[in-house]
């Protein structure tokens, strides 16, 4: 925690924070409900007061009802906060206030005070709340055994918690690999997405490095195990977040860095108003004069109107499918500097597609694709979608075979076709060209028509269309931009070109994304845009954590400050100006706030004015705070 940060007492919710729990409805949560019940009361006691329908005992009555419920929600927890950790907070000159009021025989005052604290307390830590039971689905896409093979060719099931390096692996296909490794035999195409960030399965073969959470999409592997099953790559991932998430939990919000200075002075101050003015005066009048220096002092305005701006900030940005997390998130966000974003479903649709059909002969476009996706049409490999969507027609294709991370062949009519990469079939008279495909980081398949290179297709994962004009308007904006991929330098630089991105930082583990990030801080506020498990750390490590879409892991939005529903890249430049205009509106409630205090105090000491008008005009100071903070909730569209 920052040394001249002072925490409010926490609040139920707060201290609750580390359990994971359900979301509960506002109409079942005690902790608006009894603040909402509070306000009822007040208002009822009011009315009854001014129409004169009923006693002035029954209106007391109802005052104090009010006074009791809205003070539960926070003389309580400042009680506690002060004794067990030795702290003043915000909430306990509150209670002091409410107190002060209650003895000078302001009940109606006291009431009002507790109910619209007490309210923005429970606004803003259901604003605040976070679900932290997600880095469970981290470690969730390891299975729980693994296939060891013995010396003598034996298999036998182990669990993970049990697998040491040198055991020899065997992974099948649609299996996912328990451990980090090393390919001893076999041949294949690994989906990678949830660990490097690569939208297309790599190829494979012995030699290869392979990490925990990769799935075979085909054919059978063996692997030698290089970490044990408890410490390897996805674990690490795991530690990282935990890690960050704890470091930045320690902040604390900006009305309670104000209560550190705040809270000691104005008891001081009034008590030093008490005693002097006692000593040289009417102690009767100094004593007076010293509880109205109290209220006159008392952060009412900055304690509800920052919350109240956090939460109507937090409100506009839901409506445009934007989940803010936390107030302290909402002020980060505001200051952020540079944007740091994942390549793969981020800047790109995470949906391979066809980009190029190259041909030879007298051969259409047409009918390359064609034959590759009649064969491809009995293949799980992901590349098999991509090209079978782009195909006008789908011949029947017989006598099929597939070759696990090489291609396929087949007869179709009287030919015999052959589809696969460069490195299994040859691409002929094409290969100049499909090295130009392949300098523009497409992955490459090959068509073969009776052993001839017939035609060559490239799959590319490409650009959302608005990701150029996004990545323009942040420029504009004056925020600086940085691609962190674990694609390939190729495909990463050639993305980067067309988004007009020119800091590219390519082939990065989950961990090196993170390092990446906290290199990029150094320089100033970074918020880190990401979709896949692999960017957790760097959600984590960032000062602001953005997940985009639902379709995004859960261990992304969990571990991200910032969620989007939906994932148009155009919400991220929207959402930091939201925020900055947001952190613009609690910095002007800030001042006006302190301002009203300073103005204040004098006229409180000197006698000026009376405990009345101090409560009139602190009044009128949160209806002004308070309707500026509204502000926030239509800056998302303005």
């Amino acid at each position: 925690m920052d040394d001249c940060c002072a925490p409010a007492a926490p609040s139920k919710n707060r201290e609750q924070e580390k359990a994971p729990e359900k979301h509960t409805p506002w109409w079942r949560d005690r902790s608006v409900l009894i603040p909402a019940a509070s306000g009822l009361i007040l208002l009822i006691g009011l009315a009854l007061e001014w129409l004169d329908l009923t006693s002035s005992t029954i209106t007391l009555t109802l005052f104090w009802i009010s006074l009791l419920l809205g003070g539960s929600q926070f003389v309580p927890n400042s009680i506690r906060w002060l004794l067990t950790s030795g702290k003043l907070s915000i909430g306990l000159l509150m209670t002091i206030s409410a107190i002060g009021a209650v003895l000078l025989g302001y009940l109606e005052e006291a009431a009002a005070l507790a109910f619209l604290y007490s309210i923005a307390e429970a606004l803003e830590d259901r604003a605040m709340n976070k679900a932290t039971s997600g880095l469970s689905s981290l470690l969730a896409i390891i299975p729980s055994t693994a296939t060891v093979v013995s010396s003598c060719g034996s298999a036998r099931t182990v669990a993970i918690e049990k697998l040491a390096v040198g055991d020899i692996l065997r992974l099948s296909a649609g299996e996912r690999l328990a451990t980090d490794g090393v390919i001893k035999t076999g041949h294949s195409a690994l989906d990678v997405s949830a660990i490097a960030g690569e939208s297309i399965p790599i190829e494979v073969g012995p030699g290869d490095t392979v990490l925990a959470g990769s799935i075979n999409t085909n054919g059978s592997l063996e692997i030698e195990a290089t970490a044990n099953g408890t410490d390897n790559s996805l674990t690490t991932v795991v530690e990282l977040v935990k890690q960050a998430q704890h470091e930045k939990g320690e902040r604390a919000r900006i009305a309670d860095r104000m209560a550190k200075p705040l809270v000691p002075g104005v008891l001081v101050l009034a008590l030093l108003v008490g005693v002097i003015g006692s000593l040289f005066g009417d102690p009767d009048v100094w004593i007076q004069r010293a509880l109205v220096v109290l209220v006159a002092a008392s952060p009412c305005a900055l304690g509800i109107s920052v919350p109240v701006t956090v939460v109507s900030a937090i409100g506009a940005a839901s409506k445009l499918g934007v989940i803010i997390k936390s107030g302290a998130a909402f002020e980060r966000l505001g200051d952020i500097k540079h944007l740091a974003l994942d390549k793969t479903g981020t800047l790109t649709r995470n949906h391979p597609t066809v980009a190029e059909v190259l041909t030879t002969q007298d051969l259409s476009r047409a009918d390359v694709l064609n034959w590759a996706a009649a064969l491809e049409s009995h293949s799980t490999h992901p590349l098999a979608t991509a090209i079978t969507s782009a195909a006008p027609q789908l011949p029947d294709a017989q006598e099929v075979i597939e070759s696990p991370g090489q291609g396929m062949s087949g007869v179709i009519g009287a030919m015999t076709i052959s589809v696969g990469s460069p490195r299994w079939l040859s691409p002929g008279s094409l290969t100049e060209e499909v090295a130009v495909l392949e300098q523009q980081g497409m992955t490459v398949v090959i068509v073969h028509q009776d052993g001839n290179c017939v035609g060559a297709i490239g799959v590319r994962d490409e650009l959302r269309p608005e990701t150029p004009e996004v990545i323009q308007i942040l420029s504009a904006q004056g925020i600086g931009t940085t691609m962190l991929t674990g694609d390939n330098v190729r495909t990463a630089n050639t993305l980067a070109r067309q988004a007009g991105i020119h800091d590219v930082r390519a082939q990065l583990r989950p961990e090196d994304k993170a390092t990446a990030v906290a290199g990029l801080a150094e320089r100033g506020p970074v918020a880190m845009v990401g979709d896949g498990i692999n960017d957790t750390p760097a959600l984590a490590t960032a000062d602001v954590g953005i997940a985009m879409g639902t379709a995004g892991s859960d261990a992304a939005i969990e571990s991200a400050d910032v969620a989007f529903i939906g994932d148009d890249l155009r919400l991220i430049p929207r959402v930091l100006e939201h925020a900055r205009k947001g952190k613009r509106i609690i910095n002007q409630n800030i001042i006006l706030s302190l301002a009203i205090i300073l103005i204040l105090l004098p006229l409180a000491i000197t006698g000026v004015l009376g405990l009345a008008a101090v409560v009139l005009i602190h009044e009128l100071a949160e209806v002004v705070v308070i309707a500026n903070g509204l502000r926030a909730s239509r800056s998302a569209s303005a």
